[in-house]
């Protein structure tokens, strides 16, 4: 019988020998830490501040789920290496540490009945090693770098999405790739690219993801259970996800998913969307998991700086307190087709609405009360035009400009905002509008608009005296 306590006291790193007990067909193996060397054992009994694991106290030939919670990546990796008898390598930041780990498995000879064993030998760095990120085969490094040089030299980020997550959905030769945006501020997720195979029964993602998916999608980082992703290769590991997620389970199985990678996509430790792949080729996990280990760690980054400029772009064109856009924007578009040099082939409808008492409210109630009659005033806006299409124009004028549409409809759109006031306490509007045929003309439109608002202002006081 080796002596596997002789084996790791040789060793320099953190190491230990794991036992592969072999199990029944249809049923998992059984990972146990049989023997650890000082620098192991200490890392368990002794560890550095945010390195702790389940208990403090290790025992020899117990199961690693006493240490950490079930991972199947790690799972993976020591069978692969006692039993298939490969010599692996990973680089990784599980979520469960604020750690970079670089791993070494390597098989140990012979087997015993239906145990296998393999050397597990680990170093542990608190910051990423570009070093060790680079230290991958040609065929991965290749993959990784073209899909950076597609992003970095992308002028429509979305676009270069697609194209990315098609060659990522053919690297893993899956039906479905998805990358799912995740705002736990707003508790919203929208689809930001996916690909899907030809002849899939899988369907794009855009029918799942409402409002109240993004109860299931918070649900991920649990399925995940602290490790940096999950692979559940197949019928046996999906058992896993039904254990831990149920709700997410059903789902996969009703869409006929037989299997799935899951990875978080991360900038700063911010969690900003999900990837997965699914019904991937199981057969090329390892090269997945660390291609994917390396592109994640990339788009995570190019994904947040897209988001922060998009973000910066919202607070330069949207009104804060509303949400609608703001005078900048209207400007912006006004000086755009009025100056523009080739005939503008659509017609341009405005309307001003200008809140009625506004003054009166911020003076007899505080400007908290006058905030929310602005609020209001949008949300019924919104009611009858789309977000994109209404301006805040000034303190108490909203603009609505719409492409397409004649002094008539301009009108109807003029009695629908009227029908919507009732809804709102103390909201009224003083409203004019107009339409010019070339939208060359818009400021034409925008003086008539404004003359007839202020007729509108005018009658509006007359019958409201105390106003006057």
């Amino acid at each position: 019988m080796t002596d596997f306590q002789a084996v790791v006291d040789h060793m320099g790193a953190l190491s230990c020998v794991v036992s592969v007990e072999k199990q029944e067909e249809g049923k998992p193996c059984i990972y146990r830490i049989v023997a650890g060397n000082k620098a192991y054992i200490d890392s368990i009994e002794h560890p550095a501040p945010g390195t702790e694991m389940l208990t403090d106290k290790f025992i020899p030939n117990s199961e690693y789920t006493m240490y950490l919670t079930r991972d199947l990546n790690f799972e993976d990796y020591c069978y692969r290496a006692a039993v298939r008898k490969k010599c692996l390598h990973s680089y990784a930041h599980p979520d469960r540490m604020n750690v970079w780990l670089t791993m070494t498995f390597l098989p140990l000879f012979p087997d015993e009945g239906n145990l296998s064993y393999c050397l597990y030998m680990m170093e542990i760095s608190f910051e990423a090693s570009s070093e060790q990120m680079s230290n991958i085969n040609t065929n991965i490094a290749s993959s990784v770098l073209e899909t950076s040089i597609k992003l970095r030299g992308t002028a429509d980020f979305r676009s270069t999405m697609k194209e990315v997550i098609s060659d990522i959905r053919n690297l893993c030769d899956a039906e479905h790739c998805c990358i799912l945006l995740f705002n736990d501020i707003e508790k919203d997720c929208s689809v930001l690219c996916e690909a899907l195979s030809e002849n899939t029964r899988l369907t794009t993602m855009e029918n799942y993801v409402d409002k109240s998916f993004y109860t299931i999608a918070s649900s991920w980082e649990s399925t995940i259970a602290g490790s940096n992703c999950l692979i559940a290769k197949n019928e046996q590991d999906m058992e896993l996800v039904r254990e831990r997620n149920p709700v997410w389970y059903q789902s996969l199985h009703d869409a006929g998913a037989k299997n799935i990678i899951l990875f978080p996509l991360k900038s700063r430790d911010h969690l900003l969307a999900y990837m997965w792949a699914i019904n991937f080729n199981a057969e090329k996990a390892i090269e997945i998991k660390e291609t994917l280990e390396l592109a994640t760690f990339i788009l995570g980054s190019e994904l947040g700086n897209y988001l922060l400029l998009d973000r910066l772009k919202i607070l330069s064109s949207r009104d804060m307190l509303t949400g609608v856009m703001n005078r900048n924007e209207m400007n912006n578009f006004v000086d755009g087709v009025s100056q523009s040099p080739e005939p503008v082939p659509y017609s341009v409808g405005v309307i001003f609405a200008d809140l009625n008492g506004l003054k009166e409210v911020n003076d007899r109630d505080g400007h908290a009360a006058g905030d929310r009659l602005l609020k209001d005033a949008a949300s019924a806006l919104r009611e009858v035009f789309n977000e994109e299409d209404i301006y805040r124009a000034g303190g108490d004028e909203f603009s609505i400009i719409v492409k397409g549409v004649t002094e008539e409809e301009i009108a109807e759109k003029i009695e629908e905002i009227r029908s919507k006031e009732s809804a709102y306490e103390q909201l009224s509007f003083a409203l004019g509008g107009s339409a010019v045929p070339d939208a060359r003309q818009i400021r034409t439109a925008l003086r008539q608009a404004d003359e007839r608002m202020y007729e509108d202002k005018a009658k509006y006081y007359e019958s409201h005296e105390k106003y006057r």
